[in-house]
């Protein structure tokens, strides 16, 4: 069996992998047991398994394991201190922006990938860096206003 090593939130770690078709989400979930990040349609269609990798997001539902040998991966786990919540998922419940939540994981990691890079935003941007999202229950007014206010808590920090 192959082995990758990927840092995950901080800690590094050698994962054997059954061949090299074996997806990011699978070693996630699976393996490391981070269960925030989610598996909704399994194409990479509706963002819920979101992660930052290598400072960028990606969806990990369709991207192999083994591109992610060395890298540094951050997911929805990482973000919070304990009990204490990062300003992104903070905003996002102020926002009510949080329903069902199955959504909610990736929705948080694409806000945090976009704010690490345009801490100011416009509605434009936003909508434009949550494109392939897909919520059934919140709406996206109260997401897009989510990172309206994610922004204002990190550019206050």
């Amino acid at each position: 069996m192959p082995s990758i090593t990927l840092k995950v939130n901080g800690v590094t770690h050698s994962v054997s992998i059954e061949n090299d078709k074996v997806k990011l989400v699978d070693v996630l979930r699976d393996q490391l047991e981070l269960t925030g990040v989610k598996v909704g349609c399994g194409v990479g269609k509706c963002g819920s398994c979101t992660v930052i990798l290598n400072g960028e997001p990606v969806t990990s539902c369709n991207f192999l394991a083994v591109r992610a040998d060395g890298g540094e991966i951050l997911t929805v786990e990482g973000l919070s201190v304990g009990f204490d919540l990062h300003p992104v998922q903070e905003a996002f419940v102020e926002a009510a922006a949080v329903q069902c939540g199955f959504c909610t994981p990736g929705l948080v990691m694409r806000t945090y990938g976009l704010l690490s890079k345009n801490p100011n935003p416009t509605d434009a941007e936003i909508l434009d860096a949550l494109e392939g999202h897909l919520c059934r229950c919140t709406g996206y007014e109260p997401i897009l206003e989510a990172v309206r206010i994610a922004a204002a808590k990190m550019a206050a920090k």
